[in-house]
């Protein structure tokens, strides 16, 4: 994992629209950066649907959110629609952004091994570098619990 005090690795990553986002765009504000395994799974849509309902404290901070899976484009949209996710989904279909923040690798569900995203969060401070990090998170709370630890 990544420490506290790392600088972040570099990205730029087509969103649900298609467009390119790069993690330079945001400098000069706190990003945080999330990694999730599947859009429109339970877990999954519990975790983005918690950054939607306190998103007006993340915009009344000035944090920006950014969710990060190797799901393509088109499901990245129509998850964003479906629950109405303010804040930008990231594709990252080949797995090296979520590589670069050790959060992809070898899973194992129901006896089958893939390769996937791992459910990790990054706080990524104005200055570029990261400022918090969380490992393994429970999708329940888990924007709630970001926010309280970064008053």
């Amino acid at each position: 994992m990544l420490s506290v005090g790392d600088t972040a690795p570099a990205f730029e990553l087509p969103d649900q629209d298609g467009d390119s986002v790069a993690l330079s765009d945001f400098r000069g504000d706190s990003v945080v950066v999330y990694f999730y395994p599947r859009a429109d799974t339970p877990g999954c849509t519990t975790e983005a649907c918690g950054f939607r309902d306190s998103w007006n404290e993340f915009e009344a901070r000035g944090i920006q959110v950014l969710g990060i899976s190797d799901d393509p484009v088109s499901d990245l949209e129509a998850f964003a629609e479906k629950f109405d996710l303010p804040f930008t989904l990231l594709s990252d279909e080949s797995g090296d952004v979520s590589s670069a923040y050790d959060s992809y690798g070898e899973k194992n569900m129901f006896g089958n091994t893939f390769d996937g995203v791992f459910r990790n969060t990054y706080v990524v401070g104005p200055d570029g570098d990261i400022t918090h990090v969380y490992e393994g998170v429970s999708p329940e709370g888990h924007a709630d619990a970001i926010l309280s630890d970064i008053e």
